[in-house]
């Protein structure tokens, strides 16, 4: 599966409250909500979690098969992630942080290495691009031009 071939994720509500959903990803199916300070269930992770998630995830991922591919002495691998909007001139700028822990017997220069590994993983690339989303209600149609 290349990666314009994703499979297809569907959210629903899920009537567990006002923002609960339920996420299905292929075979997967996990829950998504709002913390209770913001009026939600927390039922699952929000939003935003789950963006971390995908780029820790990933990161590990990388790093993983990088690690294998060189037979370095690394494991495990554990990232730690946060997410904060600051506010600039002109806007609003979505800092994420990330913490890459990797134990065993590596040297410095490695563990350098495996940092910029880490800048190469695809959601890491995909949160630097500009991205574009496009919505349609289903159902509805495309008008021709005239």
């Amino acid at each position: 599966m290349t990666e314009t071939q994703q499979r297809v994720v569907r959210v629903s509500e899920s009537g567990n409250g006002p923002y609960s959903q339920i996420v299905t990803a292929g075979s997967h199916t996990l829950s998504a909500d709002e913390p209770q300070a913001v009026g939600g269930s927390d039922v699952g992770p929000s939003p935003y979690e789950y963006l971390l998630a995908g780029l820790g995830a990933c990161t590990a991922m990388t790093l993983r098969s990088y690690v294998t591919r060189h037979n370095w002495g690394v494991d495990p691998i554990s990232v730690e992630l946060e997410h904060e909007k600051i506010v600039v001139t002109g806007g609003v700028v979505d800092r994420f942080r990330r913490v890459i822990h990797l134990e065993g017997n590596i040297s410095e220069e490695q563990r350098l290495k495996l940092l910029e590994i880490a800048e190469t993983c695809a959601v890491s690339q995909t949160l630097r691009r500009v991205s574009t989303v496009e919505t349609k209600l289903a159902g509805s149609f495309e008008l021709s031009p005239a």
